[in-house]
């Protein structure tokens, strides 16, 4: 089942599914890194519900994008309850529609263990995002030298359905060499989950 028609089946229970008090914790302290978001162009690459948009600082210029329309309907739905400046559309994270250097900071969270190709998802958003940018991922890896056999079998299952339990950063991270890494933080699950900040040279 390909990821667009299986993200619209699980749309209406979705938030259930990601959002706790944990997770959006993580969130929060991922938006945080931004700094001064004043007059900013920031993409929130594969947007999905608007869990992501409470967070949003109200000085800066949003797009949110994701392949599934019914998702990016309850993003704009919950994002009406806020002030932020936000606008929505429908796209591939591994095929961007935008213009190369046009973003000062992309935030990827729960995308790259989704999308069936995620380093050229990781791609894709080095080249949309200006030098000296930075992207912003929270998401779940296992580390290169991790067996994670539970993970690595979930996997044959859980990717075409809704996600991947066994994607390495590092090995997604190395497709890109203009991007350094600035911080890896281990956050959920004894480390699976990881709060990462990647700058553009």
């Amino acid at each position: 089942m390909a990821l667009r028609h299986s993200y619209t089946l699980l749309a209406p229970i979705y938030d259930k599914l990601v959002s706790s008090e944990s997770l959006d914790a993580c969130r929060k302290k991922s938006f945080s890194r931004l700094g001064d978001t004043r007059n900013k162009n920031i993409l929130i690459n594969g947007i999905g519900s608007g869990l992501d948009i409470p967070y949003l600082a109200d000085d800066a210029n949003y797009i949110g994008t994701d392949i599934t329309p019914a998702m990016l309907n309850r993003a704009k739905a919950r994002s009406r309850n806020y002030t932020a400046d936000i606008t929505f559309q429908i796209a591939d994270s591994q095929a961007l529609p935008f213009e190369d250097n046009s973003f000062d900071a992309i935030v990827m969270h729960l995308i790259l263990a989704v999308v069936p190709r995620p380093e050229l998802a990781l791609q894709e958003a080095t080249r949309v995002l200006k030098p000296g940018g930075h992207i912003y991922i929270f998401d779940k890896f296992i580390r290169p030298d991790q067996l994670a056999i539970t993970r690595r079998l979930l996997d044959i299952f859980l990717r075409h359905v809704a996600t991947r339990t066994n994607v390495v950063f590092e090995d997604v991270l190395n497709t890109c060499p203009q991007l350094n890494l600035i911080n890896d933080e281990p956050v959920l699950a004894k480390g699976w989950f990881r709060l990462i900040e990647l700058r553009k040279s």
